[in-house]
């Protein structure tokens, strides 16, 4: 098994005593490898734009890796965002993970005025943009015909220096399968399954891989989840929780069915004291563990 990772979600919230930049830099100085933000641009909460935000935070840190988790693709038109991310990860050193999927609020696409999509747009969109991005990244001239999505003789330049990793938040059988044919890594979020689902949703990912004549291992399987750490915590069906050690187990038990990767949204209070317990009790842990 290849060394574990562990990511911290940043909170997006603009309420006063909120700052993304610090928790990022806390994040980096306790050596988590990367940040993430998930994509909810529509709300009555105060929030920050995911895309500029972890922008701001990529231009404060220096070595800590950024996630998006995950653009939904009908909020942005995806050559677009194939152009976005190669400047991102130009200018941040290479750290972004371009993180993608089909889109999940519909009242939010709603209200933007984006219209509704069925199951199917979603799936096909979000496999669209992928080849979208990856064609731009690549070729000269780039000419696609989707359903939902096309290019015509584009030019992308300057091309990306070095492979920027696309991750997808995937559930369903049809969404796996793109996952496994075209995707670096998979992301679901903890808690909208049993957990011996996801055992079987990782084997329908790199069964596609397989099929699809790709390498199964080359892909990261990484899993998003609430964490409280305290020892007056108790867990829940989205959320890990209790004191380090009971934390240690059950992210063991999550790689012992595949996954090689965790990020945290913390709960609670004392998201500082929570994280620094995390660096120093449960990660050396569970790496030493696996």
């Amino acid at each position: 098994m290849s060394e574990v990772t562990f990511g911290l979600s940043i909170p997006q919230s603009v309420l006063p005593g909120t700052d993304p930049v610090a928790i990022a830099r806390m994040a980096e100085d306790l050596g988590f490898d990367f940040v993430s933000a998930p994509d909810h641009p529509c709300g009555t909460e105060p929030t920050y734009e995911t895309w500029t935000m972890l922008s701001w935070i990529a231009a404060a840190t220096s070595r800590i890796r950024l996630a998006t988790r995950v653009l939904g693709i009908p909020y942005r038109n995806p050559a677009m965002v194939a152009k976005m991310a190669e400047t991102f990860a130009r200018l941040s050193g290479g750290r972004l993970i371009l993180g993608l999927g089909g889109g999940y609020s519909d009242e939010e696409f709603r209200a933007f005025g984006l219209g509704t999509f069925s199951a199917r747009d979603k799936v096909d969109g979000l496999e669209e943009a992928i080849r979208i991005t990856r064609g731009l990244w690549s070729q000269p001239a780039f000419t696609y015909s989707g359903r939902l999505h096309h290019t015509d003789s584009a030019d992308l330049e300057p091309k990306p220096a070095q492979p920027i990793p696309i991750w997808l938040g995937t559930f369903g059988a049809r969404a796996l399968r793109v996952t496994g044919r075209l995707a670096d890594g998979w992301i679901p979020s903890y808690g909208y399954r049993p957990l011996h689902e996801y055992a079987t949703m990782r084997e329908h990912v790199l069964t596609a891989a397989h099929e699809a004549g790709r390498n199964p291992a080359g892909i990261t399987c990484a899993l998003h989840m609430q964490a409280q750490v305290s020892e007056h915590a108790t867990g829940g069906p989205s959320l890990v929780a209790g004191a380090p050690a009971a934390i240690t187990e059950q992210l063991l038990a999550f790689a012992r069915i595949g996954f090689t990767s965790f990020s945290f949204t913390l709960t609670g209070t004392g998201t500082r004291q929570q994280a620094e317990r995390l660096a120093h009790e449960v990660i050396p842990a569970v790496r030493a563990a696996v």
